[in-house]
């Protein structure tokens, strides 16, 4: 911490070691302060990214869907066929498989995302003072906005379909605000991490390929079996299926898991946030 005071006509600044993991509920005001400060920054950072993103692309914004739907397409056409023994669906399978997707790659996408922030601004973060959390941040902003155009793809898919959606549709933002919180909570420990060992960025993908496996994302929540277990204890599954609940039967078939992961992102949430800005003055010395 610095502080300025003024004796005898000369300006003196103090430097107190260590002031920066004072706790209290003081730090946690200064923190939220600072960030909300920062909203300008974050702002400026999702439009640069976004705007490199999608320069001299044919496809332009189609890539933020495109993903989603090879994946709806390949495992409809191999559960059609009869290669994967997939339970019934109350759901036509595309529209089932294509929800699913939209609330996994928005935490897929945000994780890979935020993990790489820091590694993509080495320059800026050692050159400018700034809150390194805004990088974070803008990540997640960046995955929100691939989550926005994808809600267009689901709702021509309700439309094709002939599926008419529950009054409950739209209460679905509202519960995915604990799913951002896992996603931006853990970023900011991926970013950490990926910033000291480039492994964590380049393995990320597999083990998130291999996570959704583990999601009821192309198949229904399984009934019987260690399987049951695991679903529980993942704590993406429950706003998967919530999604698909209050996008179509209107009322939520997993409550107590729902609540259980929404606390879980809440801790989740600001355990890795003050980690993250405890080791903030040694970023630079990292990246």
């Amino acid at each position: 911490m610095v502080s300025a005071s003024t004796q005898h006509g000369i300006r003196q600044v103090v430097y107190t070691p260590g002031s920066h993991i004072e706790p209290g509920l003081q730090h946690w005001r200064k923190m939220a302060v600072e960030l909300f400060g920062a909203r300008e920054l974050i702002w400026r950072f999702f439009l640069r990214e976004f705007s490199a993103r999608y320069r001299q692309s044919f496809f332009g914004y189609l890539w933020a869907v495109m993903p989603a739907i090879v994946m709806a397409a390949t495992f409809t056409y191999l559960n059609r066929t009869g290669t994967l023994a997939i339970a019934k669906t109350d759901l036509p399978y595309p529209v089932y498989v294509l929800l699913g997707m939209t609330v996994w790659e928005l935490f897929a996408s945000g994780l890979t995302r935020s993990a790489q922030c820091l590694v993509n601004a080495r320059m800026i973060i050692t050159q400018i003072n700034f809150s390194r959390e805004t990088l974070v941040v803008a990540a997640f902003c960046e995955a929100m906005l691939d989550f926005l155009i994808r809600t267009v793809v689901i709702a021509a898919a309700f439309v094709w379909f002939d599926v008419v959606p529950a009054w409950t549709v739209v209460l679905v933002p509202l519960m995915l605000v604990p799913l951002a919180m896992i996603t931006i909570g853990l970023g900011f420990i991926l970013a950490l991490a990926n910033a000291v060992f480039r492994d964590i960025g380049n393995s990320l993908t597999m083990f998130l390929t291999f996570a959704m496996f583990l999601t009821p994302v192309v198949y229904p929540p399984p009934a019987q079996g260690t399987r049951v277990l695991i679903n529980y204890l993942n704590p993406i599954s429950p706003f998967v299926i919530a999604t698909r609940d209050l996008a179509t039967t209107g009322r939520l078939s997993q409550p107590g898991t729902l609540i259980g992961a929404s606390l879980f992102g809440i801790l989740i949430l600001f355990t890795c946030w003050r980690v993250f800005h405890l080791a903030m003055s040694r970023i630079a010395e990292r990246v």
